[in-house]
């Protein structure tokens, strides 16, 4: 009924209509947001939060004092509400550039002047190539073309990422976002990303290029996992894991990345939610790491503690708790909607709301927006032309490259020879894949290369499906007839966004549907070799392709990005030597039916049958261990110099002088007195190539403590990726700090040196160290 009251438009009005919108989009497209358009507006010029001479702490108690409470509350949401009569505009604070720069959240968009953004490999293959340098180079190119598409309006300032989350059982849907299961890696990726991303060109670290955030703190790895759901769940966490496993990331983003904001996370820690919890935010974020930024909740995070969590009587109350624990943004509405409620009734002042807001401010002053024309500040030069360069694709290209795990190869199969092969079969349900390879949290690629067209450009290819990814119909037939017509095979299998993503957690290991059949009836009619890769973020239960002797390779290549058919080709054809590692275990089916998933500790518990996770921990057979490849040459290792012995001086008074100990406090004297030059020494390793061609080689060095306290069986200290040519050697350096690198958390939290015997081991290499006082 109600259609038939609407006015009918004439046709020049319709038109009239169109150029109207057309016009205004175009406007919209062309100009950034900003605050202080002191050309635009010259009365803002007397306004001493528009002075970026001042310092920042002045500007921000200038702008907060000039608002009312009503317009204060209007910056405590993720779609900031601006304030006409003072220059600013609203702001859409949520976007985000995990491997690139998306369109999630509203804040960025892609548009007729810039329709689409690099898009690198999924973050846990880019976390494979164990090459700090490269993390950190692709947040540059990811901010750079962020800064290029905020220029004409099409990018905000503000991105929601990464995501270094410890990806603790193999079924999360989202551990493909993540660095991995280890700590170490986890943080270093952290700080190199965030740096790329945030650090300017003139290095003032008042001076923001975009401002990161990461996520989602703390102990948040479970989505939906038979009927556990991530916004009613309540992560049981012992002090050991948290300060062990799951908080180092974080720690290390903010106190070594300086990131600019950090997300918590929907779940519950201990029977609180993390975003109204003050220990957690106020106590540990801004409090012992010195947050310089602002915290935000993931989305409707206050209303899902309200409504969900029932940790709040009201919605008034629920922004109240949220608020006085520390939280200073709101993903989405709620906080804006209750905010004012909740100071009418007396359960949180005005205080509060300045606190979160100057947080807020001060990071869009680092980012120049209250600075006025961006096009006069530093990256006002940026724009279409610096999105989707040739030079930033081909990092994408050589970010999956470096990633991309050789995990099977029998002697000579890999690479194939491109004049041997006259015809190669393609199969697979992930053979000539495009969306699949760019993984969640995507934006628009610059253009896709799919494995069949990167095969296809260097040999003859015929392409066979044999099935979708779920394969639950699959036509093994015509791809067995394909296999057995060819030289060679490449078979494409594994996940999409369908089997593990956001929302969505696997409940078994094992290839989807009739994968396993399809794979193993093409290996079986080959004739010539047949590689097989899988395409996945996390790991599968393929204990029968490795067995399998016609399956005569294996790589894992992540979701590796919009140029990902292009790097799968340079490995298999071997104009690039594999060089990646596994940033996480693959387990058998069978430890997903020991461990569920909402079990949450870390070591095992032999009395409960109970396994333990990831390689720190985990006591039971693998399929593929954590940091396990192959590659094309052979790396040899020889010990340099690293000390025997390394005593701690302890103070006279100090109880372990008289008693005997297991281990120490890792902070105090004795960690900056030791004997050999202080508690740092240095670790020297002789890396030779002695294969027949040149290659990339991560050095892994980690360390077995003593069993005190619950340690790890090992962990990794350090990793050094390094490019040697044929029978090229090179020396590799690790400086180790004692009460850093060798201590271990006890059962209350806190960071012990174990006393005695200390093994670091690189690959084979063995070498025993004694701690003592």
């Amino acid at each position: 009924m109600a259609s038939r009251n609407r006015a009918l438009f004439s046709v020049p009005t319709l038109f009239l209509c169109f150029i109207v919108c057309i016009s205004e989009q175009t406007k919209n497209q062309s100009s950034p947001v900003f605050a202080c358009d002191v050309t635009g507006n010259p009365s803002l010029a007397g306004l001493r939060f528009c002075n970026a001479g001042l310092s920042i702490k002045a500007r921000v108690t200038d702008l907060v004092g000039r608002l009312t409470l009503e317009e204060k509350i209007g910056f405590l949401t993720s779609k900031a509400i601006g304030v006409s009569r003072l220059g600013i505009p609203s702001y859409k604070w949520w976007s985000e550039a995990l491997h690139g720069v998306s369109n999630v959240g509203g804040g960025s968009r892609f548009t007729g002047q810039v329709p689409g953004a690099t898009s690198f490999p999924q973050v846990i293959l880019t976390a494979a190539s164990f090459n700090v340098s490269l993390f950190q180079a692709i947040g540059k190119v990811v901010s750079t073309e962020a800064r290029a598409m905020y220029n004409v309006g099409s990018a905000g300032l503000t991105f929601w990422s990464p995501n270094v989350n410890i990806f603790r059982d193999p079924r999360w849907g989202r551990g493909q976002e993540t660095p991995g299961e280890d700590p170490t890696l986890s943080s270093k990726y952290a700080v190199a990303y965030v740096k790329g991303l945030q650090e300017t060109d003139g290095g003032d670290p008042n001076r923001l290029k975009v401002a990161a955030c990461c996520k989602h703190y703390t102990a948040y790895d479970i989505d939906n996992w038979r009927n556990v759901q991530r916004f009613t769940f309540n992560a049981v966490v012992n002090q050991q894991d948290l300060a062990d496993t799951f908080q180092p990331p974080f720690k290390s983003c903010v106190v070594d990345g300086h990131v600019a904001s950090v997300m918590c996370s929907y779940n519950q820690v201990n029977g609180k939610p993390t975003c109204a919890d003050p220990d957690l935010l106020s106590g540990v974020i801004r409090g012992q790491w010195q947050l310089n930024g602002y915290i935000v909740s993931d989305c409707d995070s206050v209303d899902v503690l309200f409504r969900k969590q029932h940790y709040a009587k009201t919605p008034e109350e629920a922004v109240a708790k949220s608020l006085l624990a520390g939280l200073d943004l709101n993903c989405d509405h709620f906080n804006g909607q209750h905010a004012m409620g909740a100071v009418k009734a007396g359960l949180v002042n005005e205080t509060a709301i300045d606190k979160a807001i100057s947080n807020n401010f001060a990071t869009l002053m680092r980012l120049g927006f209250f600075d006025g024309d961006p096009k006069k500040q530093l990256y006002g030069g940026l724009g279409p032309k610096d999105v989707c360069t040739a030079d930033n694709q081909e990092l994408a290209r050589d970010a999956a490259r470096q990633g991309i795990v050789l995990l099977k190869n029998s002697a000579g199969s890999l690479p194939l020879s491109p004049s041997a092969i006259k015809t190669l079969a393609v199969i697979g349900p992930n053979a000539n894949a495009t969306e699949t390879m760019i993984g969640n949290y995507h934006g628009v690629p610059c253009k896709y290369t799919t494995l069949l067209q990167g095969l296809a450009e260097t040999v003859s290819s015929t392409y066979q499906l044999g099935c979708n990814v779920a394969c639950v119909d699959a036509d093994i037939g015509s791809a067995v007839d394909l296999a057995a017509s060819a030289d060679a095979v490449v078979l494409v299998v594994g996940a999409d966004q369908s089997i593990e993503r956001e929302g969505h957690d696997r409940v078994d290991l094992y290839l989807p549907g009739k994968q396993q059949e399809l794979v193993t009836r093409v290996a079986m009619a080959a004739r010539g070799p047949v590689v097989l890769v899988i395409m996945s973020g996390g790991g599968f239960d393929i204990t029968f392709a490795k067995n399998d002797k016609k399956i005569t390779s294996i790589m894992w290549v992540g979701y590796p990005g919009e140029a990902g058919g292009l790097a799968i080709a340079d490995v298999i054809f071997g104009r690039h030597n594999p060089s990646g590692n596994l940033p996480m275990t693959w387990y058998p089916q069978s430890y997903v039916e020991k461990v569920p998933m909402s079990n949450m500790n870390m070591r095992p518990d032999k009395s409960k049958g109970y396994p333990g996770r990831s390689y720190r921990f985990y006591t039971g057979e693998t399929v593929y261990a954590f940091a396990d490849a192959l590659t094309y040459t052979k790396f040899d290792h020889q010990l340099i110099k690293a000390p025997r012995l390394v005593s701690l001086s302890l103070d006279e008074n100090h109880p372990c002088r008289s008693s005997e100990c297991q281990s120490l406090d890792a902070i105090g004297p004795h960690c900056e007195n030791a004997v050999e030059g202080g508690s740092d020494f240095e670790v020297h390793l002789n890396v030779k190539n002695t294969g027949d061609r040149a290659g990339s080689h991560t050095v892994f060095l980690f360390t077995t403590s003593p069993q005190v306290h619950g340690s790890p069986i090992k962990q990794l200290l350090g990793f050094e990726k390094i490019r040697l040519g044929k029978s090229e050697e090179a020396v590799v350096r690790f400086n180790v700090n004692v009460c850093k690198d060798l201590s271990v958390v006890d059962e209350t939290g806190k960071r012990k040196i174990a006393l005695g015997h200390h093994l670091l081991h690189v690959g084979s290499l063995k070498h025993s160290l004694n701690i003592s006082v």
